[in-house]
């Protein structure tokens, strides 16, 4: 790691990509993280960089990353750009040694991916957290503890729920299992500690509110290695809002998370909660504490979190989905064993 930490330890992190999440991360940094600074930002966009940069008292606008990486302020980088930079961005951070949190995707495809795995594995140690942030949701993490501490029972299934009000202009089947049901497939593997070995896409009748050609609502079946199965309900455009949710089933008993409408009101003849417009709003703690976790690993010389085998595997499972879309039939995944660094 570079030298240019202060005399208190605050981590100067170089933050690539300033779209949405990018310049969301810029505003956690600078306002809600501690031990951490902005030390620069980089975007193809001139403009917009220097806008966010000018914000920020020490921070640097580049259009380059790696000249980014190279401002000898920086120790750290926060990668936000568009899964097709991801790779390039991670090689040229290998080459520095610099720590990285990585928005997923990790990078687009399998093969990408392993790349970067097997780059990262000539480093000898990690240097990656991929940013699968339901892992640090408070809900999940419950969740996580029930199934890990066993009170229930050995976990026999789940029950997956991911809901949008809308999708984008462009919005595709891929984008389905790629931006979307992606999440389902790790927060899959890290609630059973189990690898995800074949993928089944069911298509009822689409809604009428969804663009034409795209197949939504979509059921998407996992079976596991240890034999557990798993489904999730895709439906991207359901016009209501944004919802989450995940149902355990136990040998002796369930548990479930994401029910949570916030302040339950009682008024005027009506009663109910409030349903986040987008996941932004929905896991604002998850990536407040997903970044807070990151800065204080970074600053003991750690990393933790998910790993680089997590983002080739949720990669290598995406594009068995996206064959099983296609074909109707059950795709086998295709993995590599994995290596020892990430055991």
């Amino acid at each position: 790691m570079g030298s240019s930490k202060d005399a208190g330890g605050t981590l100067g992190v170089a933050v690539i990509g300033t779209g949405r999440m990018g310049a969301d991360h810029v505003r956690r940094l600078d306002e809600v993280i501690s031990g951490a600074r902005v030390a620069a930002v980089a975007d193809l966009d001139p403009v917009r960089a220097g806008r966010l940069a000018d914000r920020i008292e020490g921070a640097t606008a580049y259009t380059d990353p790696v000249a980014a990486m190279d401002d000898p302020a920086v120790d750290a980088v926060l990668i936000a750009s568009p899964g097709p930079a991801h790779e390039a961005a991670l090689l040229a951070a290998f080459a520095r040694d610099l720590p990285v949190l990585c928005e997923k995707p990790l990078t687009p495809d399998a093969a990408s991916a392993l790349r970067v795995l097997e780059a990262e594995q000539q480093l000898g140690h990690r240097r990656v957290q991929v940013g699968f942030m339901r892992r640090y949701d408070a809900g999940y993490r419950a969740l996580k503890s029930l199934l890990d501490n066993g009170a229930y029972g050995r976990p026999l299934m789940l029950h997956h729920k991911h809901r949008n009000a809308d999708t984008p202009p462009g919005f595709t089947d891929a984008m389905m299992i790629n931006d979307s049901a992606v999440h389902e497939i790790d927060v899959t593997r890290w609630l059973l500690d189990d690898e995800i070995t074949a993928v089944r896409v069911l298509r009822p009748a689409p809604t009428g509110n969804a663009p034409a050609g795209l197949g939504d609502p979509q059921l998407i079946l996992f079976e596991t290695a240890g034999g557990r199965v798993t489904d999730t309900e895709l439906f991207v455009n359901c016009g209501f809002g944004y919802q989450v949710s995940c149902e355990a089933v136990c040998e002796n008993g369930t548990a479930r998370t994401g029910d949570d409408h916030g302040v339950f009101t009682n008024t005027a003849g009506h009663w109910g909660g409030t349903i986040p417009p987008g996941f932004v709003e929905r896991f604002a703690d998850a990536y407040d504490r997903q970044v807070q976790r990151w800065v204080d690993a970074t600053r003991r010389g750690e990393v933790e979190g998910p790993s680089c085998w997590d983002g080739y595997a949720a990669a290598a499972v995406c594009e068995a989905g996206v064959r099983a879309q296609a074909t109707g039939e059950r795709v086998a995944v295709e993995l590599i064993d994995r290596p020892e660094l990430y055991r």
